[in-house]
This record gives C-alpha cells, structure tokens and sequence, in this order.
C-alpha cells in the first residue's frame, strides 16, 4: 500500500522545507488538498521543480471546469474531485491526463461511485475531508469490503485518521494508497511514523469483528444437509478457496478447503463416487475471536507452523460470526 503524505498538514515549516523531508523519506506520494483554492497550482508548480514524485491531487469544489484548464498546463498524477461539492455529473475531458478519482465522506454511500465506473478508483473520507487529526469511523471498514466486492478491478484510496494499526488494517483489506497527515508529521520523524505506517507490528484500538468479513457475506455450507455439490459449488462462488461449514445453531464445525478437497480426491482416486464432502471437513482449523485485538491477531498467526491464508471468526460460544483472509495483503505487499 501506497503513502500518500498530506504537504499541508505541517504547520510548523515552510513547504520547501516540507517536501525535501518527504523526498529524503521516500514517501510514494505528495497529496495535496486543494478546497476551491487555484493557488495550489503555485505549490504544484514548486513541488515539480523540486522533485519527480507523484502527485495526488484533491480538488473540493463546486465548479470543477475552472480547474481543467490549470491540469492541463500541470499534469499531475492522481486528480480526485470530491463528490458532494459537484453541482452535477462531473465530466473530465479526456486531454487531462493523470488517474481519476472520486472522494465521497463516511456517510455517502458507495454507490454514488455508479455514475463514475469509467474512473481508476474511490476515495474514502473516513474523517471530515479537510479536519487533521481526525479518528478513523469503523463504519468504512464495511465500506471497503462492499466496494470491493462491487468493483473487484478498480483501486480504493483513503483518507484520514490512519495510524499504524489502521494502515495494517487497510493493506490487510487490499487498500491501495491511504492519505497520511497529522499522524505522519505529529511523530518524532517522518521517517518514525513511516516505520510505524508500514511494519507489521502495531497497537491495538480496534478489533477484529470491526473489520473481518461479516458471516453473510462469507461462503458457509450447513453441515446437515451438504453434499459435495453444494460444498464444491459454496467455494467456487465464494472465491476465497474454502467454505466454512456450520450447523443449524451457526456453531463452527470446520472448514472445507481446496486442498482438503484435493487430498479427499487422491485418496479414493480408484472409486471417486465414494468422495463425501462431509469426510473432507477440518474440524479443528485455527480461528480468532471476534473480540481479538489485531496484535492478538498476528500473535495467532506468528505461533503458527504453517501459512494462514485465511482465519473463520467466533463468538465465545463457538458460533461463527465471519473470517478474515490475508489474500489482499499478500498482493499489497508484493
């Protein structure tokens, strides 16, 4: 995941001063925030004569045509209008070149993203768009997961409140780029936060039912009345490898995976009508507890003498309330 580091969010110091820090950290982006403000282009035009970084431009306003003109004297990289301040259905003529992007805050919903398919990706606001220092709403955890889900092709950006353990939390859910501020220059150093942004270890303010994939969203077979139909048919649709296999109570049975599949076929290779899915089920797969912190979490993991591609998540009654998988992580990290 991408580091998008806000340029204005350093009171403290001259812009200059500002950018030559981030160069010497190696940030991946500069964001800028440009709230119905042409002058931003100056700082644009500074930043491109200092360095070659991306730019990633966000524009508030009520009358985006006045800015077509400026992006394409001074291209930029990413170009995001944010969505409540359109006056209607925004049309960006094709000559202006960069990444586009939509910005909607916590309360809209993602399908105000419908009308812009043809964009590159979504901007999440999980904060008030302009506030530093804001907490990060749990709510967009969801938010992601649904966009995902919905526009599996296009790339999800964030904004605001993310710290260490939510920017592990994003990579984890396959974010591609989030915005980093007050958190990145409120640190002893750039260079402090952007280690604390991207290593693995991290404290805890959020759980794990905060941001895991909710039980209805995930492939789950009934124990009672599966079969090898249902059971191959439940992971194929689900996409993920495996299904979870619950009983009428939703308590957790197992897991069917791919590869438990692949062993139940080479072992009764000579008489293939004789597999039974039910035969095939991990009864005793690594879970978490909703309730588990994401330290708690990559504890569970690290103790582990095999991968874990993916973990079912229980109530302390044993009932399965959802998974998290580490599909989209992998992919972030490579």
């Amino acid at each position: 995941m991408k580091i998008s580091a806000s340029i204005y969010s350093d009171k403290k110091r001259s812009l200059p001063e500002v950018i030559t820090d981030l160069v010497d950290h190696q940030v991946d982006l500069l964001h800028v925030d440009c709230n119905d403000d042409l002058a931003v282009f100056d700082d644009i035009q500074l930043i491109r004569s200092m360095c070659n970084l991306p730019i990633d431009l966000h524009i508030i306003t009520k009358d985006p045509s006045k800015y077509f003109d400026l992006l394409r004297q001074n291209p930029v990289e990413y170009i995001t209008f944010q969505f409540e301040d359109l006056p209607g259905k925004l049309e960006i003529p094709s000559d202006i070149a960069g990444r586009k992007g939509l910005a909607i805050i916590t309360p809209t919903s993602i399908a105000a993203f419908d009308e812009y398919a043809s964009f590159d990706f979504i901007l999440i606001m999980a904060t008030i768009p302009g506030q530093s220092g804001g907490v990060f709403d749990k709510i967009n955890f969801s938010k992601i997961r649904q966009f995902r889900k919905k526009y599996p092709a296009k790339s999800i950006h964030v904004d605001g409140g993310v710290n260490g353990e939510v920017s592990f939390i994003l990579r984890n859910m396959g974010v591609s780029s989030s915005v980093s501020g007050s958190y990145l220059f409120n640190a002893p150093s750039i260079g402090h936060a952007l280690m604390n942004l991207t290593k693995r270890e991290i404290e805890s303010q959020f759980h794990v039912g905060d941001f895991m994939m909710p039980l209805d969203e995930c492939p789950v077979v009934n124990h009672e009345s599966m079969d090898l139909k249902t059971t191959l048919q439940t992971i194929e649709d689900g996409n993920l490898g495996f299904c979870l296999v619950v009983d009428n109570n939703e308590k957790l049975v197992g897991i069917v995976s791919s590869a438990d599949i692949r062993k139940g076929v080479l072992k009764n290779l000579s008489d293939l009508n004789a597999l039974d899915a039910k035969s095939m089920i991990n009864s005793t797969p690594v879970s978490i507890s909703e309730s588990s912190t994401v330290v708690e979490l990559l504890q569970t993991i690290k103790k582990c003498a095999f991968p874990v591609m993916y973990l079912p998540v229980l109530k302390n009654d044993g009932k399965a309330v959802g998974i998290v998988n580490f599909v989209h992580l992998i992919k972030g990290e490579l």
